[in-house]
């Protein structure tokens, strides 16, 4: 996937200027495809020059210009096309579950108190998750296809929080100081 696809699939759901797109990214699809301020103005500049995407120049009192994105019919198509093309099996890379696997040829004391460190900020991801779920779809059974496509990846990702902290958990219980061997 390139960072023309997601920025599709935001402007699909609504149209959005350069700094409207970095929040969202910030708040929703930054959670699994990051992208910086720059590279999201210079990929929305690539798809207007592409013809991937329409700009709307929105006169703003006291301040520039606003431009807003809108996927145009070429963009839609790509888009599209991109959908229905085969995703392969996600590889899972990890660099901490490396050093998780060679903590016996290290500093293990070092490694478990990193990995406290990366539990805690998987509890806060995964308490901002529960806490979105809550506020954007307090009803999910009767969500129109769209809606229900966002909540089922939101499903996901509090799913993939909860086999962060359960593994890291189960990892931090296997080693704790007196259970571990002195050899």
């Amino acid at each position: 996937m390139a960072l023309e696809h997601a920025l599709l699939v935001a402007l699909s759901e609504r149209p959005a200027s350069g700094l409207e797109l970095t929040k969202r990214f910030e708040t929703s699809l930054g959670f699994f495809w990051h992208a910086t301020h720059q590279q999201i103005y210079r990929v929305l500049a690539r798809m207007e020059a592409d013809g991937w995407v329409t700009v709307e120049v929105v006169e703003q009192d006291g301040r520039p210009d606003k431009r807003v994105h809108t996927p145009s019919d070429t963009g839609r198509k790509v888009l599209a096309e991109w959908l229905a093309t085969p995703t392969p099996m996600e590889t899972f890379r990890s660099e901490l579950a490396v050093k998780m696997r060679g903590a016996s040829y290290g500093e293990r004391a070092a490694l478990l108190r990193n990995l406290r460190e990366v539990r805690a900020d998987h509890a806060l991801r995964l308490a901002t998750y529960e806490r979105m779920e809550r506020e954007q779809f307090p009803e999910p059974a009767g969500l129109e296809p769209r809606l229900r496509d966002r909540w089922l990846v939101l499903r996901g990702g509090i799913r993939l929080e909860r086999f962060w902290i359960d593994w890291i958990d189960e990892y931090l219980q296997a080693h704790e100081p007196h259970t571990m061997e002195t050899s």
